[in-house]
């Protein structure tokens, strides 16, 4: 640099640069930002990014610009194209100190229109392809680039390089990421229920079955495990989808509301009925009817839902009057209707109605090949924004998310994904973005716990305190290999 004002100025552009590389995904505001950085430290007045584009009659294309009219920038075409094929012919950046009096340059009628009074051109590689190059100029001061700014400018281009590198190959991975998930929902129908794992083939099987007829459908399955995902799934995917939908959950409402909202009332027929009111299984008329922990209903609802199970009746509140209704009911339950039946808690004929087919969603833990899945869909649905620079998870992240038990299951991996996504400082998630509670600190010994679960604790302790090593685990537990592989196998797929 000529002088030592300069040195601080470079050294902050090529900082700023580099924290681009980190916070901008998408190419072409990425260009830009690079631009403006270059400009504001060399003190350029204008200037602009050519890439590489075989479609293009000049083999180039303006992919960023600063400072440019349209009809300035039509009449450097020739001009740029000329000092570019220089550039990456020779793969060295050109600098004109004195556009005008340049032997090569001095003559074009852009430079002598426009009195350009120095240039600085650098090419923009990938290893050792060339791929465009940054163009800077100055109207107003000759010899504005030396040789002295060479290497800050090289120093631009190459990190301009990396950063275009990156963000392609991120606006690569999302695609890939979309088109995957697209042909999923097109090889299954169902939006938003994602995994290939074998307990989800099944599901996904059986859905696909019963999409076209009537029948009832009981779908089992802990808390966050998506339910209602599967029955909204099964009605916007079958012959009912262009009629209504209505969920309710019916453990929320005592039992007079949840039999007002179920079956609707007459006028005072209880305090605060001042209208007639249609319940949700005319309102669902032609359509779906989820009720979701329907375990929860009591004897009296249960008599009524199976009268409208059975002959498609039902009565308000409070009349006598007998309506029809032409509704298909599916059913959601965390706590399996069999034992309810066997307590003496729930009607066994109830039961068998609507239990014609059964659906049960697998928990979490249970399919932790589809881990990864789900965490970068939840990822591509909350990087958005100020956070649409995260593009992934350091693979002690996805260690971490495949090895926590998941008592929430999907809803809490979702929350975990998308507390990760604003915690997280860099481009990747890590394992502490996460805030996941350390596994390995469990109590073997806690009581109550059964010895599966202790030996469960004891063997991944010890794999944790020998960094995975399956030997020296092995070793330390007096173990063979085998044994241990099977156990961690087990694991993976199943409650130990």
């Amino acid at each position: 640099m000529p002088t030592t004002d300069t040195r601080p100025n470079a050294l902050d552009a090529l900082s700023d640069i580099a924290f681009t590389i980190n916070s901008i995904q998408e190419p072409k505001a990425l260009l830009a930002k690079v631009l403006e950085i270059a400009m504001d430290a060399l003190d350029a007045e204008r200037g602009f990014v050519l890439l590489s584009d075989e479609e293009a009659a000049d083999g180039f294309t303006v992919r960023a610009q600063r400072n440019f009219t349209d009809e300035q920038l039509d009449n450097l075409v020739q001009l740029s194209t000329s000092v570019v094929y220089e550039v990456l012919r020779e793969g060295e950046p050109v600098l004109i100190y004195e556009a005008l009096e340049d032997d090569r340059f001095g003559g074009s009628e852009s430079i002598v229109l426009q009195q350009i009074q120095s240039i600085a051109c650098v090419p923009l590689r990938l290893k050792d392809r060339q791929i465009g190059a940054i163009y800077l100029d100055s109207l107003t001061k000759r010899g504005r680039f030396t040789r002295d700014h060479l290497p800050f400018i090289d120093a631009v281009a190459n990190q301009a390089a990396i950063a275009l590198e990156n963000a392609q190959l991120y606006q690569s991975l999302r695609e890939e990421n979309r088109q995957l998930r697209t042909e999923m929902q097109r090889l299954h129908g169902f939006d938003e229920i994602i995994g290939d794992s074998a307990a989800m083939q099944e599901v996904f099987d059986i859905m696909s079955r019963v999409l076209d007829s009537d029948v009832t459908v009981l779908i089992e399955g802990e808390s966050g495990t998506g339910k209602e995902l599967v029955a909204r799934a099964i009605h916007y995917n079958g012959h009912r989808k262009d009629d209504p939908f209505v969920a309710i959950f019916c453990g929320s409402l005592s039992d007079e509301l949840l039999e007002s909202e179920l079956f609707g009332h007459k006028k005072g027929a209880f305090t605060g009925a001042t209208a007639d009111k249609k319940g949700l299984f005319e309102t669902a008329d032609g359509g779906t009817v989820f009720l979701d922990e329907v375990g929860d209903l009591s004897s009296r609802l249960q008599t009524s839902l199976l009268r409208v199970l059975q002959e498609g009746e039902i009565k308000r509140v409070g009349e006598t009057q007998v309506r029809r209704v032409d509704v298909r009911i599916l059913s959601a339950t965390n706590t399996p209707l069999q034992e309810l039946v066997e307590e003496g808690s729930f009607r066994e004929d109830l039961y068998y109605r609507l239990n014609t087919i059964s659906v049960t969603m697998p928990p979490l833990r249970h399919r932790r090949s589809d881990i990864p899945m789900l965490a970068n869909h939840f990822l591509d649905k909350y990087a958005t924004g100020r956070r649409s620079h995260i593009r992934g998870f350091e693979p002690d992240a996805i260690k971490a998310l495949k090895r926590h038990r998941w008592p929430g299951n999907v809803r809490e991996l979702e929350n975990t994904i998308e507390r990760a996504a604003i915690m997280a400082g860099g481009d990747l998630i890590a394992a502490e973005d996460l805030r996941l509670p350390d596994q390995s600190s469990l109590d073997p010994f806690e009581p109550g716990i059964t010895l599966k679960e202790a030996e469960r604790r004891i063997v991944l302790r010890t794999l944790d305190d020998c960094d995975d090593n399956i030997s020296e685990t092995a070793r330390v537990l007096d173990v063979s290999r085998r044994w241990l592989h099977y156990r961690l196998k087990e694991w993976e797929g199943t409650d130990a």
